[in-house]
């Protein structure tokens, strides 16, 4: 059977570096995942991924290494424990991230964020878009992530027993950051639905692709864009919300009853990650979540037994000893698998962290490989970009450069230092303190 890789980017897989493998994303509403479902990926990853894991900066999960045959077993298999790939790539509605899981509005955003999900997985008047279409909740503005989704909703308290949220709308990074612009106020979570689904079709049908939302709102003004959704008709209907049992599945969250395996660069052994599964299913009701620090937290069910969890998740490895589990560090595959990697993001952030002193180490920062911005530097306090190859003089190799940004008064971190090689890039970190 021959299989046309580009159509099963629907299907949340991309041709990988190494031009014989494959990596298949799993899409995770809000990040969460249950233990037997994290159990699975682990047992697929230990038989076809080299037993391998990768947690992105959305809350998704990524096998790679998978060869052509593989790829229709695992899908299998993932769905065998309810996991859905459709629209983790190409241009669909990806998953909906939430970054505000150990907030007290927990559960009403975990409800939000299964609702949006099953409504627009899978659904075909929401595929085939010019490209990425991503969508965010928030419990507040402080980590800015609400700035670069296609739409991103952030709470806004409540009125006559309904939830409201302020919508932001044409927001990305990449080669061309823009923040997004605030839409509309105080949306009765009912319309929520009905007003995604008029962005995205208005994106459909004016952009070309393979541009995103940002660039139809450059072309037009805010305003203008605004004044067009409003236009729409049906765009505030309120659509009832239906009693369901199995919307809130994470344990409410308490400080003291928070667990966090920090894993860094997101690299997972399937085996730790088989570990974490127990942990969760004996102490934090069967649910982990990928944050988007590619890290998995945990909600105890009572705090109580907090000494023995907390034992536990340091022998498998995360007792925060190091600078790799205490340094908050986001870092994308790189030219390790992606094949739009420029850099080894892995080997780099390593030695970064080797270099960075105590005011280093008390930053949060990220590292992409490529100018597609996946890991997010521009929402870090510190962010490393490689922008482009250079050839060497009296060489034919091309080698990076890295450009180093840093956080300031605006919206997003913003280049401090441009063009920088290897080991400029280092001695700049280590000047940091």
């Amino acid at each position: 059977m021959t299989i046309d890789i580009q159509k099963l980017r629907l299907e949340g897989i991309y041709p990988q570096r190494q031009k014989e493998f494959h990596m298949q994303r799993v899409k995770l509403a809000a990040g969460i995942i249950s233990s037997d479902q994290a159990l699975k990926v682990a047992q697929i990853s230990e038989r076809y991924a080299r037993g391998l894991v990768h947690l992105t900066t959305r809350g998704s999960i990524e096998l790679h290494w998978l060869t052509l045959e593989d790829l229709a077993p695992v899908a299998a298999q993932l769905a065998s424990v309810g996991l859905v790939n459709r629209g983790a790539c190409g241009g669909a509605v990806r998953g909906v991230v939430c970054g505000s899981l150990s907030n007290v509005a927990a559960p009403e955003l975990e409800a939000l964020a299964r609702r949006i999900h099953r409504h627009f997985t899978g659904n075909p008047r929401f595929e085939n878009l010019p490209k990425k279409f991503k969508v965010g909740i928030e419990a507040d503005t402080a980590s800015g992530r609400h700035l670069i989704q296609d739409v991103g909703l952030v709470i806004a308290g409540s009125e006559e027993g309904k939830n409201r949220f302020d919508v932001y709308c044409a927001g990305g990074l990449g080669r061309e950051p823009q923040p997004g612009f605030l839409l509309a106020e105080g949306v009765a979570e009912e319309s929520l639905l009905p007003l995604i689904e008029t962005i995205a079709r208005l994106y459909r049908e004016n952009t070309p692709p393979p541009k995103r939302l940002k660039y139809f709102v450059r072309q037009i003004g805010e305003q203008a864009f605004r004044e067009m959704v409003f236009a729409q008709p049906g765009v505030f209907d309120e659509l009832p919300i239906a009693p369901t049992l199995s919307a809130r599945l994470v344990p409410v969250p308490q400080e003291e009853a928070r667990l966090v395996a920090r894993v860094f660069a997101g690299e997972l052994s399937c085996h730790t990650l088989a570990t974490l599964a127990g942990i969760a299913r004996d102490y934090c009701g069967g649910q982990l979540m990928v944050t988007g620090d590619q890290n998995i937290e945990m909600h105890l069910v009572s705090a109580e037994q907090r000494t023995l969890a907390l034992q536990l998740l340091g022998e498998a490895g995360f007792a925060a000893e190091s600078p790799r589990e205490r340094v908050t560090f986001r870092v994308c595959p790189g030219n390790h698998e992606c094949i739009m990697g420029l850099a080894p993001t892995r080997e780099i952030s390593g030695e970064l962290l080797d270099a960075m002193g105590p005011a280093a180490q008390g930053m949060t920062w990220a590292i992409s490989g490529c100018p597609n911005c996946c890991a997010q530097p521009q929402l870090s306090k510190a962010g490393v970009v490689a922008n482009r190859l250079v050839k060497e003089e009296g060489s034919e190799e091309r080698t990076p450069r890295y450009d180093l940004y840093q956080a300031d008064s605006g919206p997003f971190a913003e280049a401090v230092k441009q063009g920088l090689t290897r080991e400029e890039l280092v001695e700049a970190v280590r000047q940091l303190g």
